[in-house]
């Protein structure tokens, strides 16, 4: 019984997660373009859009995969990157869309779809939005890793590493009991570059006793962090878009 309970829950957030999906597409297209996109009447698509009934699984399967293949947000992403002659690039379009932070998100859900997540784990700054709205959206707390101890927070895990190319210690820091043992942590960011931010997230949580159920970015950058986070955790990597590091 508990395994079909289970299955029915999941069923749920599937087919809400669609919704979503159906909501942020008609940010882009009228109810007429989305009929032509995923072969449905407009009145049914606009009583799914306004919530007074839901899909079947399967007919919310078929919608969300049409969706996913129009809305790509891989392209969207490549298409705000700007490099500078350095071979750094402003994420500010990116992480200051709502828009495409829902897009995000709902990919995201897709991906971990099936996944005990109980907390949502990011450092600060960049990855705060997106780890914001997807905690929102997955009814679970949001726990941002910080560069400086916090007066008024007595205790806390601290993960000490050394950023890549430079010769400067760095610390995060979050407070301790914001993770326990028995929490199944995703870790969020925009960007994933030298992995060392994120491997120092794997040991914080690993120090909690919790489990890291997987780590979900943006964008990354050449192919070198997947060694460093192999070193602490064989979890499932989810990235929108990846990108050869440029040679200067």
């Amino acid at each position: 019984m508990k395994a079909e309970s289970g299955s029915r829950i999941l069923e749920l957030k599937y087919k809400l997660a669609t919704i979503e999906l159906l909501n942020l597409a008609k940010n882009y297209y009228t109810y007429r373009e989305l009929s032509q996109i995923v072969g449905l009447p407009e009145t049914v698509l606009s009583r799914y859009i306004k919530g007074h009934v839901l899909p079947t699984i399967k007919r919310a399967e078929s919608i969300n995969s049409l969706l996913q293949n129009v809305l790509r947000l891989d392209t969207e992403l490549e298409k705000r990157m700007i490099f500078d002659e350095s071979g750094y690039f402003d994420n500010t379009e990116v992480i200051s869309d709502p828009l495409l932070l829902g897009r995000a998100v709902q990919y995201g859900i897709n991906k971990f779809a099936g996944k005990r997540i109980t907390k949502i784990v990011t450092a600060a700054v960049d990855g705060v939005p997106l780890a914001t709205l997807l905690a929102y959206r997955l009814g679970v707390t949001l726990v941002i890793a910080k560069k400086e101890r916090e007066v008024g927070v007595k205790d806390f895990i601290e993960e000490v590493f050394i950023p890549q190319k430079t010769a400067v210690m760095v610390s995060l820091y979050i407070p301790k009991g914001s993770i326990r043992k028995g929490d199944c942590a995703l870790i969020v960011d925009d960007v994933i570059d030298s992995g060392e931010t994120q491997k120092a997230l794997i040991r914080i949580i690993q120090k909690a006793k919790a489990e890291v159920t997987g780590i979900y970015a943006l964008i990354a950058i050449g192919n070198e962090w997947r060694e460093k986070i192999g070193e602490v955790t064989n979890c499932p990597v989810e990235v929108v878009l990846q990108i050869p590091r440029k040679k200067v």
